[in-house]
């Protein structure tokens, strides 16, 4: 008894350990190389490192939440989904998605994203939805969104729902504030507290996201629309979006 105990509770460390993995900026996708329309608001001194806190703060409540609630989809659909079902669904959630980021560089940074994180994942062990999800993507030219593939991969791994959205979320959350650093003079102390202070923020996210659904979900940032819409247009950048 004592040993099926340790098993199962090793089971759930590795478990953790690898989602973990998943969520962690080091995972070889290109995260570091998207602003998504910070880059633009920096060089219009629009954001600065005072108003840093706020503006993370209503990323997460607005664009945080659109995207916990897709997050949970691509779970569920990782997660029993039955393969003869699955394309349908999997492509109108993304295609869904789509018509939801204005920006087109928004739309592009998240779909590469995407397609890398499912990529990484099936190099990580045979996952048949994983590889199904990356077929039927490629053969109807739909992108695959970051939320989307990341919730896929969790269920599929069958992750805890909730602690895959919140670790998506901090992901998230962190990128952004490490992009911040990258423009702005943000110190790694002043980043390491704001990523702290920020974390009651994405619980609430992840909450209410389990509280919504794609008919319910939407997002209101036009200034960070605009800024992804103009980086193009920058004369020296940083990232690609």
């Amino acid at each position: 008894m004592a040993s099926e105990r340790h098993r199962g509770e090793m089971d759930s460390e590795l478990v953790e350990l690898r989602l973990l993995h998943l969520a962690d900026s080091a995972l070889p996708i290109g995260g570091l190389a998207h602003s998504f329309g910070l880059e633009s608001l920096v060089a219009a001194e629009l954001l600065s490192v005072r108003e840093l806190p706020e503006f993370l703060r209503g990323f997460l409540e607005e664009a945080g939440l659109l995207e916990a609630v897709f997050c949970r989809e691509g779970h569920r659909l990782g997660n029993g989904m039955k393969l003869e079902e699955f394309a349908r669904d999997w492509l109108a959630l993304n295609e869904r998605l789509s018509a939801m980021k204005p920006a087109r560089e928004s739309r592009a940074g998240s779909g590469s994203l995407g397609r890398n994180f499912l990529s990484a994942l099936s190099g990580l062990g045979d996952f048949a939805v994983v590889g199904e999800a990356l077929r039927i993507s490629k053969a109807s030219h739909e992108l695959i969104h970051y939320s989307l593939a990341f919730g896929l991969g969790s269920g599929a791994l069958s992750f805890d729902e909730d602690r895959a959205v919140l670790a998506f979320l901090h992901s998230c959350a962190a990128s952004q504030v490490s992009a911040c650093q990258r423009l702005l003079p943000l110190g790694q102390n002043a980043a390491t507290r704001i990523l702290w202070e920020l974390k009651p923020a994405i619980v609430e996210a992840m909450r209410r996201s389990g509280e919504c659904t794609v008919d319910d979900a939407s997002c209101f940032m036009p200034l960070l629309d605009w800024g992804a819409m103009e980086h193009p247009s920058l004369a020296t950048r940083l990232f690609i979006s």
